[in-house]
Order: C-alpha cells, then structure tokens, then sequence
C-alpha cells in the first residue's frame, strides 16, 4: 500500500493559495483515477483506490500545515507502513515556478509542513516537492506562500498537475526519473515557445569571447577560414 498525502490548509480561505499546491495536486489524482468518495478519518480527508495494480491512500491533512505529521502518522501507524510506503507532494520556495523535484529523504528547508512529517513519519519517504518560486525577500516570503496563485501560473499549473495525474501510476511503481522527464516535458514545449526570437543574437559573453579570440589568436593567413576571418574582423591577423 502507497499512501500519497497531499499537504496544504482546510478550508475554502487557504483553497487557491500556493501553499496548497499538494493538495490541488492530490486532487487532481482523485479526479482523473477512480477513488472512494473523501471521508474523514486520521484528522484528515482519505480517498482509497488503486493504481498499477496497488492499493493507493490519498490523504489531505486537516490538522493544518504545520501539524501535518499527525495526521499522515496516525494513518500509517494503522495501516502498519514504513516511511518507503509515502509519498509526499509540497510546494518548495526555492524551486522556480512549475520546477519539479522528487527524492527519498532530506531536509526539511524550513518548511513546517515537513518538519511534522518527519517527527511523526520519519525522513526516509520520497518528496515530490512543485515550485512555487521566491518572491525576492524575506519580508515578503509569508504573504507570497499564503497568497493565492495568479491567473499568469495556470500556464504551467495546469499542465503539471495534469501530467501528475495522468502518470500518477510511476509513484507506485517508484519510476521517479521517468515521471520528472514526464513533468519536465509537459511544461517543455511551452518554455520553449516563450523564447525570444531573436536566439541567433550573440550575448554579452559571446561578444567578449571574440574579442578575447580576436586579440589573443593567431589566424590562419591564408585558405578559407583566412578569407572568412578577414571578412568578419577585417586584415589583421593577430
């Protein structure tokens, strides 16, 4: 048995904040597989259901963020599991938006939410942490986390939890770095189409690269590289 708990805060006031990105995301799993009616149990919202052939607990904690470790506990202890059998889905300040990172174990980063699991659940459980960016400063770290998404990141919200449900099965069957690719390239295609045009234009480094080349390098005085040379930088040849 696979428990993939969600974390966030209840009720409809924390519903679209960034915070409760691991809650959309348990969520969007429960819409696109079939899964129990929610009901409350372990101080917490359960769906039971299967995925690749195994027996799959979501759980969206109600003890609130920062007591998020009581609930997920309380299940696994009755269900007898290991910390191997969690899965954990948070939003992560240091991964730029729409970034995607799962590993077993870790550190906490200052996320509460985290800390409780790892005092009532142990560490070693995989965390699939979906980043929400960094607002630029401290002072401002509270109200971006506890502020809602904007309409601009449903470009990439969308599609990633999206792709999270529709392969949601990977979880079970622990394909970790084929999910990340799965997520990766789900938002792939719309980066790519956000690039600026104008790629061929050389950078600021570029530029300094030539001029290093330029002053430093002695060209071939004669033959086709010679006369291309001379065309870009003209007849001196050191």
């Amino acid at each position: 048995m696979l428990i993939i708990a969600g974390l966030g805060n209840p009720g409809a006031k924390y519903a679209g904040n960034r915070h409760n990105v691991g809650f959309m995301a348990v969520d969007a799993i429960y819409r696109r597989h079939s899964f129990s009616p929610w009901s409350k149990k372990f101080k917490a919202e359960i769906s039971e259901g299967e995925l690749a052939g195994e027996k799959v607990l979501l759980i969206k904690p109600q003890t609130f963020m920062n007591l998020s470790g009581e609930a997920v506990g309380e299940a696994m202890r009755f269900y007898k599991l290991q910390p191997s059998d969690l899965v954990a889905i948070y939003d992560e300040l240091d991964l730029p938006a729409g970034k995607t990172r799962l590993k077993t174990g870790g550190g906490h980063g200052g996320h509460n939410g985290i800390k409780s699991l790892d005092a009532h659940c142990g560490k070693e459980y995989r965390r699939l942490r979906i980043g929400i960016g960094h607002p630029g400063v401290k002072e401002l770290v509270h109200n971006h986390v506890l502020g809602d998404f904007a309409k601009a990141d449903n470009a990439w919200l969308e599609p990633l939890l999206d792709t999270l449900a529709d392969n949601a099965e990977m979880l079970v069957r622990n394909e970790d770095s084929q999910l990340m690719n799965k997520l990766a390239l789900a938002l792939g295609s719309k980066a790519d189409e956000e690039k600026p045009k104008s790629e061929k234009k050389p950078t600021g480094k570029s530029h300094i690269h030539q001029a290093r080349n330029h002053g430093h390098q002695k060209l071939p005085a004669t033959g086709p590289m010679a006369e291309m040379l001379k065309k870009m930088f003209g007849n001196k040849s050191d």
